[in-house]
């Protein structure tokens, strides 16, 4: 059995189940094949499987889920250590001195902390950023991250500066002054396209920094708004289908009005 291999601690097994999935001649094919970039996408899904566990409160499916992220990030190490970059101990290490030098009031004694050594969070990153010489405070933003995340990502290190209103008014108005530039746009004759895209790009990216004024995620209001609306129309698909109708012959009219019915 798997779970009794050589007596080896769960990490350590872990480890070896990689290192036999990679050997060159008696390997898994598929996993012999795969490559930093082509384990993307599957790091993506495992990541939005386990958010998904933990909306649903499914416990034993969270440990399950966690397991397949832990394995892809053991796979991404074993990757690493072929081509002698680094290995699993190099990342735990790194995650460790990173945390412990990010709370140096949890890790230090008060005689090592000099003075004027930050304990905010933000602030010893913008310190860490500036030790690596980067050009912008938003170098080290991936691209890769949801447009709603990075949005959010880019407006807080902004602030971080002080590049941020300071009340809600001006915040809000930005927001209008953008509905009236996506009307004007989208009223001209003929519509350019891109210049619309644009407008509405600056539409999302006003409303992504209204909402983090009053203190919420975009991506968390925003799924929040996906479910309730599937919610309601889950329910609208199963109101006329006891009816003995399809969906497709009811009048845009009906459905409003039984949406309307279904929120009350």
């Amino acid at each position: 059995m798997l779970n009794t291999i050589e007596n080896k601690s769960a990490i350590d097994q872990l480890l070896l189940v990689m290192k036999k999935l990679r050997d060159p001649e008696l390997g898994c094919a598929w996993d012999k094949l795969q490559t930093f970039k082509s384990l993307t996408p599957y790091l993506l899904e495992e990541s939005y499987e386990i958010i998904d566990t933990i909306d649903r409160n499914d416990v034993n499916a969270l440990r399950s889920e966690l397991g397949d992220l832990l394995f892809l990030i053991v796979f991404y190490a074993h990757l690493a250590n072929e081509q002698h970059l680094f290995n699993f101990d190099d990342i735990c290490y790194e995650a460790s001195e990173k945390l412990q030098r990010r709370h140096p009031h949890l890790f230090q004694t008060q005689n090592t902390i000099a003075p004027n050594q930050p304990n905010d969070w933000e602030q010893i990153k913008h310190n860490e950023r500036k030790l690596k010489q980067k050009m912008s405070l938003l170098d080290d933003i991936p691209h890769s991250l949801p447009a709603l995340m990075k949005a959010d990502k880019i407006q807080k290190r902004c602030a971080s500066v002080g590049f941020d209103w300071q009340s809600i008014q001006p915040v809000l108005d930005k927001v209008y002054e953008e509905i009236d530039e996506v009307m004007d746009e989208a009223s001209k004759t003929p519509v350019i396209p891109s210049r619309l895209e644009e407008e509405l790009g600056d539409l999302l990216f006003s409303v992504v920094n209204l909402t983090r004024h009053f203190g919420f995620k975009s991506e968390d209001v925003l799924q929040k708004a996906n479910n309730k609306f599937e919610q309601r129309f889950r329910n609208v698909e199963q109101y006329i289908s006891n009816t003995g109708r399809d969906i497709k012959s009811v009048s845009l009219e009906e459905m409003e009005q039984i949406w309307q019915h279904i929120k009350k």
